[in-house]
């Protein structure tokens, strides 16, 4: 495990996130809502909670109107075409 963390700053034995990010273009609203769902159910999927809004740092709080701590945009009615 130890050559794993080898290019990490502080001396640690494991490591938590991959490396590397995969960013994508959000080109719809269909794309938009998937992408959030499978945010918003990360915390299920991991047995941390049973509904995505009973994960309180999630955003699917504000989406079920739920008391929140995280304020958040929500999405609009149309997106803006650059």
């Amino acid at each position: 495990m130890q050559k794993y963390c080898a290019h990490l700053k502080r001396k640690q034995a494991f490591k938590l996130w991959q490396n590397g990010n995969h960013a994508e273009i959000i080109y719809s609203n269909s794309f938009f809502y998937q992408k959030l769902d499978y945010i918003h159910n990360n915390p299920v999927l991991d047995m941390t909670v049973a509904e995505p809004e009973d994960y309180i740092y999630s955003s699917a709080r504000n989406y079920a109107q739920l008391p929140y701590l995280i304020d958040i945009i929500k999405e609009t009615q149309g997106w803006v075409t650059i």
